[in-house]
């Protein structure tokens, strides 16, 4: 069955007592979601979950759980079918316009396969981000080099996508999802694409960012990353929300 509350960072509230939405620090709100598609098919069913901010969060389980969709109704990509989802501070139901951008704005995103431009460079590529966001060019120019710094690809910055790695690729990626200073960043499956060593090369990029402050919420069905990293996990499992006893949650500082 699934648990009833995830400890020490995460919490999916008792249903009987729920408290109020964003209680207790809370950056993101689930409360009662579910996700129902075309033809009935229940993606998420009944989820209930805290995440505090500042803290990192693995969510795992097989494909086809629902990972991916729990992500894409935290920025609106989709929407739930009931329950509500709050994103610091914005009621995600129902934004459209300029109060979708206005979340978006806040949330870094992070994909498996990079979605990076072919024919820009590793800086205008970076750089899109914050033109699209209306930064004029000696703003642009400012945080290039911390988020390039942030990531370790200085000496990449003239680079074309082709010229580098899988694991460059996905810290550029890192890079221009954090590049505006959001103060959550998702990132789905970023390791997917990767070897262990390059595997451990982002997650290392995430504490760092984590550390500073970024609430960090990472899909992932590797395992042994999980278990190096000493973080909560929480699984999901045909659309339910568990927490997996397999893993040690560490423990509260």
């Amino acid at each position: 069955m699934p648990q009833s509350s995830v400890k020490p960072s995460v919490n999916a509230p008792d249903p009987e007592t729920p408290p109020a939405l964003g209680a207790n620090g809370a950056i993101v709100a689930l409360r009662g979601v579910t996700k129902t598609y075309n033809g009935g098919s229940k993606a998420l069913v009944d989820l209930n979950l805290e995440i505090r901010r500042g803290d990192f969060l693995f969510i795992t389980g097989p494909s086809g759980s629902g990972k991916s969709t729990l992500l894409k109704l935290l920025y609106g990509e989709e929407q739930a079918t009931t329950g509500s989802v709050l994103v610091d501070g914005f009621e995600v139901s129902g934004l459209r316009g300029d109060r979708l951008s206005e979340l978006r704005r806040r949330i870094g995103i992070v994909f498996q396969d990079y979605k990076l431009i072919p024919r820009r460079t590793v800086a205008e590529n970076i750089a899109f981000v914050l033109w699209a966001q209306g930064f004029d060019r000696k703003e642009i120019e400012r945080r290039l080099p911390p988020a390039l710094k942030m990531v370790g690809l200085p000496h990449k910055a003239n680079s074309f996508p082709e010229e580098l790695s899988g694991g460059e690729q996905q810290r550029v990626s890192i890079a221009r999802a954090i590049v505006n200073t959001p103060p959550i960043l998702l990132a789905d499956e970023p390791t997917g694409n990767l070897d262990a060593d390059n595997s451990w090369q982002v997650i290392k990029i995430l504490k760092k960012l984590n550390a500073i402050g970024i609430t960090v919420i990472v899909t992932t069905h590797d395992e042994a990353l999980i278990r190096q990293s000493n973080h909560p996990v929480v699984q999901l499992c045909n659309g339910h929300l568990y927490v997996p006893k397999r893993y040690n949650q560490p423990k509260p500082t």
